[in-house]
């Protein structure tokens, strides 16, 4: 391993942590540095932001979903040949949940387990000198955790951007760069976060913008000086879950798109072949295969399209006569009778399962969650326990009569109660799956 590493951290959600990362990455990519990516947390879009820049797969770190072995030998995967990790923090670099020293979740078990410095990334809009109190206090919250340097962002002009580095550097803390205030350098939202890497036509120009900017307004040699090798503990594969099938049908496209590079990196590792489908473009489960995987996305976007697909429903149902279907969050949300938009339009879904959801009376869902399976199902074995974690807005509006799934805890241990639908081969949950904690759902 002589990759080096370096961890992008902030206070807040929103403070443009993914900008900086693809701006570090397409820069030091023209500079012939080989750049890898991963994302902290569970997360399935900004990774597809960090595939794009670096060329190469990305994989999630999690400190509290996978044990610890797994989440070293995932980072030794992530960094690979390369010359430079850079990791991207989700939410704010120490928001994490209450759990043992390293399996909170936060990036900053990465940046301490991995012995990894901090680029600490301030937005300093509607602040100057503040911004010091800020970089300090990180500085000095929890001393595993090293601060390497701060970028500032969002600076609205170069006396801003003094003001606000002259107090950073006096307090003991390189300023290794600063942003400009441009809304040429956003990137667009909407409700589960950014618009999808791939339905974004100008991100290579985008791209391309965001590495000129680097070099106009970043210390490129000072932040590559900063990050330092990668030490990894004893890493190894507990935890890793096993493929429904050898040969996995898996929906792929706008409306099923979320869907973990390590669960996929595993089921290869194990002997599986993964055969992707589009429902979008009415395509059925390949005949061949003997599992089908319909993983999570926007379904609630192409809701129409779906229930117009009439090859890819009837193909889905006389699949599932005599195989394994799973679903998670947006494919559950398919398996089921029928779903709500968010014009509040009903659309007949495969109806393999009996419930119906509705994204027009919508819910936030979130967090971490513990499943203990009831029955062997395509996630594991009966008995078997998974970490994953759920983050929806649809909302359950027939419950159906389908067995359980799963019975969930919350990231404290508190009992939710039973999770998803089982009917015959077909099961489906909101649960996201990410690692195995039980012994039985690993190589």
């Amino acid at each position: 391993m002589t990759a080096r590493g370096i961890v992008i951290g902030a206070p807040r959600s929103g403070s443009g942590k993914t900008t900086l990362t693809m701006a570090l990455i397409a820069a030091f990519r023209r500079r012939g540095v080989g750049v890898r990516a991963a994302k902290s947390g569970p997360d399935y879009i900004d990774p597809a932001f960090h595939a794009a820049a670096s060329g190469a797969p990305v994989l999630n770190l999690d400190s509290w979903a996978m044990p610890p072995p797994l989440l070293a030998r995932l980072a030794a995967d992530a960094a690979g040949n390369a010359d430079l990790l850079v990791i991207e923090s989700a939410m704010g670099l120490f928001d994490g949940v209450a759990a043992p020293p390293g399996r909170s979740g936060a990036a900053a078990d990465l940046a301490a387990g991995l012995r990894l410095p901090v680029l600490l990334l301030l937005d300093v809009s509607g602040q100057s000198q503040t911004a010091a109190a800020v970089a300090r206090g990180f500085a000095v919250h929890d001393p595993a955790v090293r601060i390497a340097g701060v970028v500032l962002n969002r600076v609205g002009s170069e006396r801003h951007r003094m003001g606000a580095a002259a107090a950073i550097e006096a307090a003991g803390l390189p300023v290794l760069g600063a942003l400009p205030r441009d809304p040429l350098l956003a990137l667009p939202e909407r409700h589960l976060g950014l618009v999808q890497a791939g339905e974004q036509a100008d991100l290579p120009a985008l791209l391309v913008r965001l590495a000129e900017v680097a070099e106009r307004c970043l210390d490129l040699d000072g932040i590559l000086a900063a990050a330092s090798p990668v030490v990894l503990p004893l890493p190894g594969r507990a935890g890793v879950l096993l493929p429904p099938g050898q040969r996995i049908a898996l929906a792929s496209d706008a409306a099923f798109s979320f869907v973990y590079a390590h669960l996929l990196q595993g089921w290869r590792a194990a002997g599986a072949e993964i055969v992707p489908f589009s429902p979008l473009a009415d395509e059925a489960p390949p005949a061949d295969c003997d599992a089908c995987w319909l993983p999570g996305g926007y379904p609630e976007l192409h809701a129409g399209a779906l229930a117009a697909a009439e090859g890819f429903r009837a193909g889905l149902v006389a699949f599932a006569g005599t195989r394994p279907v799973h679903g998670e969050c947006g494919g559950y949300m398919v398996l089921g009778a029928g779903l709500v938009d968010a014009a509040g339009e009903q659309h007949a879904m495969a109806g393999l399962l009996g419930h119906a959801t509705s994204f027009a009376q919508r819910r936030m869902n979130l967090g971490y969650r513990e499943a203990t399976l009831r029955k062997d199902c395509s996630v594991g074995p009966a008995g078997g326990v998974v970490r994953g974690h759920e983050f929806h807005y649809a909302r359950v509006i027939e419950a159906g009569t389908d067995e359980p799934v799963a019975d969930l805890r919350d990231a404290a241990g508190r009992a939710i109660g039973p999770s998803g639908g089982r009917r015959g081969r077909v099961t489906g949950t909101f649960f996201h799956a990410i690692a195995g904690v039980d012994p039985l759902c690993s190589e």
